[in-house]
């Protein structure tokens, strides 16, 4: 008899590893996880800021908010820029360059780079009618310019004086900055007026 013939047989069958087991996540593990996410969803909430309204609303971005921060000492050029951006850019111009047939540009004007400002302060106060030389070009604006500082309803003393400000110092301009007392003074001066000024008139007042 032949040794061989009473080996047994292997087949693929036998070499297979066994299927692996399902493992069984404990429970105690799961009521752990959803625990830890709870606390801090609650931390979060109460420590991340993202949904008081005190931080986000009514603004839209952090530097809308900057221009709301209170300053203590001379005007906040930040809070100038923003009131410009949102006023004055739309005749102006974002970039003080003027736009044709609204108004003149601010960038190197001589009237905006004065030592004084008398002349500066009335025209947001009372408006401005009436052709007016800037770098040496006429402009006609047949609407003239708005009075949009017309009552401290409209614009404070401190934000126009922030306004005016930033217009000195922006884009190469470097005229000294306006004050808060400065408007005021102004303003008390022309309680009694609503009439616009004329270009002329403008000329026949002393810039201080």
């Amino acid at each position: 008899m032949n040794p061989e013939t009473n080996q047994p047989v292997s087949t693929a069958a036998d070499s297979t590893p066994p299927p692996a087991g399902r493992a069984t996540v404990p429970v105690w593990l799961i009521v752990l996880m959803f625990l830890m996410l709870y606390w801090g969803a609650l931390y979060f909430d109460a420590n991340g800021g993202w949904f008081s309204p005190q931080v986000y609303t009514p603004y839209h971005s952090v530097g809308e908010l900057e221009a709301f921060i209170p300053r203590h000492e001379g005007p906040d050029i930040g809070r100038g820029k923003y009131l410009f951006d949102n006023i004055c850019a739309l005749c102006h111009g974002p970039d003080g360059a003027g736009k044709p047939g609204q108004a003149p540009p601010l960038v190197g004007s001589e009237w905006v780079n004065t030592p004084g400002v008398n002349r500066i302060i009335r025209i947001p106060v009372l408006g401005l009618n009436g052709l007016i030389d800037v770098k040496g070009q006429q402009y006609s604006f047949p609407s003239g310019m708005t009075a949009v500082a017309a009552t401290r309803q409209m614009m404070s003393d401190e934000d126009l004086a922030n306004v005016l400000t930033y217009v000195r110092q922006a884009w190469g301009n470097k005229a000294p900055p306006v004050t808060a007392a400065q408007v005021k003074a102004i303003r008390d001066q022309l309680a009694n007026r609503s009439q616009p000024l004329t270009v002329d008139e403008l000329k026949s007042l002393p810039e201080k």
